[in-house]
């Protein structure tokens, strides 16, 4: 009886610890959100995509709407096309804009939508015409450091010039 007990805690303790395993992996590849719910795709061009991902959330007033589920290089227009997985319950108008967003200062970045007034919705396979690339951060930096280097640079010119003296006659 206490072999029969003891090999019943084993397999438990095994089994939590296989189904924590599946968890984590899960967790980590973005899989955990699985839906099965009917989807409908639509597509949006961006010029600068940043760190987005394959399975990245599409939010929309912080609810998760879809999926991001491809992400290509368009070689004609040299932009990045994302196809996005738009569960069925979620209707949008055909004005609707996209923009890349990201979850706090240094999170994961997703896109976010919000809608327009149009009367008409999105169809399967709609195009959104209205979208906002990604902000990065390395760019905002170098902006800001050519900034304020091209500030230093004419004050410097400014106080280094001895002021003119009226001319005498």
């Amino acid at each position: 009886m206490s072999r029969e007990k003891t090999d019943f805690w084993v397999g438990l303790f095994v089994l939590l610890g296989f189904a924590a395993v599946v968890f984590l992996a899960l967790r980590a590849g973005n899989l955990n959100s699985f839906s099965f719910a009917p989807t409908y795709t639509l597509t949006a061009d961006f010029d600068n995509i940043g760190g987005l991902k394959a399975r990245a959330p599409v939010k929309s007033a912080g609810v998760v709407v879809g999926r991001v589920n491809k992400i290509s290089f368009d070689d004609q227009t040299f932009r990045a096309v994302v196809v996005l997985n738009m569960e069925e319950d979620y209707q949008f108008p055909q004005d609707t804009s996209a923009s890349i967003l990201t979850s706090g200062l240094l999170g994961e970045q997703y896109i976010g939508l919000t809608a327009g007034g149009d009367e008409k919705n999105f169809a399967d396979g709609g195009k959104i015409r209205y979208t906002q690339s990604a902000v990065v951060l390395e760019n905002l930096i170098s902006q800001f450091l050519y900034n304020s280097a091209e500030n230093q640079g004419a004050n410097s010119d400014k106080s280094g010039q001895q002021p003119s003296t009226p001319p005498q006659h």
